[in-house]
């Protein structure tokens, strides 16, 4: 199967040696976003609401460059730097979002690049 890699300039540059998405058959595999705006390169804000929609923003615009959108989202994965921040993040998620919503795992890990509060990834169909 063919793997496409996806970039937009509406989402931040990775920061590794990994893509922002890639695109295989039906699916894009959106790498986890943090939430630097593209046009600043600094964080869109300090608190959790600010940070998640921003990374579903990122998340957003490199769906659209793989020709799909949030609403062909699947599954999405959610670490919290804080587990506390949870229900806040989970308001501002739930914005996103329509029914049926996607699979979603979401936990706190130790560490998030450059001491962001949430890093989201997302699964996505982009077929006809």
């Amino acid at each position: 199967m063919e793997r496409i890699a996806i970039h937009t300039p509406n989402a931040p540059a990775a920061i590794g040696p990994y893509s922002q998405a890639i695109k295989a058959g039906d699916t894009v595999y959106v790498s986890g976003q943090i939430p630097i705006d593209p046009a600043t390169g600094a964080f869109a804000g300090e608190d959790i609401r600010t940070q998640t929609r921003q990374c579903l923003k990122n998340l957003g615009n490199i769906l659209k460059e793989a020709g799909t959108d949030l609403s062909h989202v699947v599954k999405t994965t959610v670490m919290l730097q804080d587990i506390g921040d949870f229900a806040a993040m989970n308001e501002v998620y739930a914005e996103a979002f329509t029914e049926p919503f996607p699979a979603r795992a979401a936990f706190q890990v130790g560490a998030l690049p450059k001491g962001a509060l949430v890093e989201i990834e997302a699964v996505a169909y982009c077929g006809k």
